[in-house]
């Protein structure tokens, strides 16, 4: 494709905000990743653009195809914005339990959303199986193609973020970048921007920021899959390896629990401005963590995911927060 669409033309290319609070918790310079500012307001519309070009570059799907993904909401956003500007239709199958906000922006958005009950990967019908299964049944006489991008286990993901983000952090920073860190969802971006740093400087630290219920910092720590608890966080946490995380260049990882991310949150929006969401802070309270393991005088990268607006009915929800035992923000006090 010579001429890219505006929306895909738009991904990427987001700033770096200097975090403050943290940085001055910590005697470090901590930046985040404004991947909110991407046009379809995630870092999720990284990976959509790359899947989708790339699977029209294959032939796998072309203009008044459809495309058909298994996703938490971010991805299925991005792909159907990016789908919408590159003429594709978009089914997006998603748990039940997610957010009602994401579930109403979909379907504003034009995509025909199918929810489904929430069950573990190992089971026939979580949502990423039905997905691909929903796929391979439409693809037989489909005039314009049916493509599953399996954002999971697609090398396409990683490869967006090894070839757009991971060069973006190094030229922001001027070279001058110790340490990042982000939570697991696929594990496109820690395991793309991890390779491209690590390839201009193999002293640079990569880390996962992990919430409890997943799996990631077990296998990272001692190379098994473990997990207990929960957490409110939606989109990220992982228990099991995703083709995304195949020989992954990661060196650490912290389990951040929701009692330390959502003060972290409160932090962010009412102290820095920064409207975000509960995996931004997760991966900030593992920056954190990972500034106060690296010493005073580094500087650590890790990514602002996407917006609060998206969570609001459960972040502020007083009766949902203190059923978890988790504050409220002081300025509802």
């Amino acid at each position: 494709m010579d001429t890219l669409p505006p929306f895909l033309e738009h991904v990427g290319n987001t700033p770096l905000i200097h975090l403050r609070e943290a940085s001055a918790r910590t005697g470090c310079t901590i930046l985040g990743k404004a991947e909110f500012m991407n046009p379809g307001g995630s870092v999720k519309d990284r990976a959509a653009k790359y899947l989708l070009l790339d699977a029209l570059k294959r032939g796998l799907v072309e203009p008044g195809g459809t495309v058909v993904e298994g996703t938490a909401g971010n991805t299925g956003i991005g792909l159907t914005l990016a789908g919408n500007a590159l003429g594709l239709k978009t089914i997006i199958l998603m748990p039940e339990t997610q957010s009602a906000e994401k579930q109403s922006a979909l379907r504003g958005m034009g995509a025909e959303l199918r929810t489904v009950p929430a069950v573990p990967y190992a089971n026939p019908e979580n949502y990423v199986h039905q997905a691909r299964r929903l796929a391979e049944s439409m693809a037989d006489g489909a005039a314009h193609g049916v493509v599953y991008p399996n954002q999971w286990d697609n090398p396409a993901n990683r490869e967006g973020h090894l070839a757009s983000t991971g060069p973006e952090i190094w030229e922001q920073t001027g070279a001058r970048v110790d340490g990042f860190i982000c939570a697991v969802g696929t594990g496109g971006t820690l395991a793309g921007v991890s390779e491209y740093l690590k390839s201009r400087n193999p002293g640079i630290v990569t880390a996962a920021a992990d919430p409890e219920g997943a799996g990631i910092h077990d296998w990272i720590k001692f190379g098994e899959i473990r997990s207990s608890g929960s957490s409110i966080t939606e989109g990220i946490g992982q228990n099991r390896v995703t083709g995304n995380l195949e020989g992954a260049l990661i060196d650490d990882a912290f389990r951040i629990p929701d009692s330390e991310l959502v003060p972290v949150l409160w932090e962010l929006i009412g102290r820095e401005g920064l409207y975000v969401g509960a995996s931004s802070a997760i991966n900030v309270a593992g920056a954190i963590r990972l500034a106060e393991q690296l010493g005073p005088g580094h500087t650590i990268v890790t990514v602002l995911c996407d917006s609060a607006s998206r969570y609001e009915s459960r972040l502020f929800n007083r009766g949902f927060m203190e059923s978890k035992g988790l504050p409220m923000p002081p300025w509802f006090d």
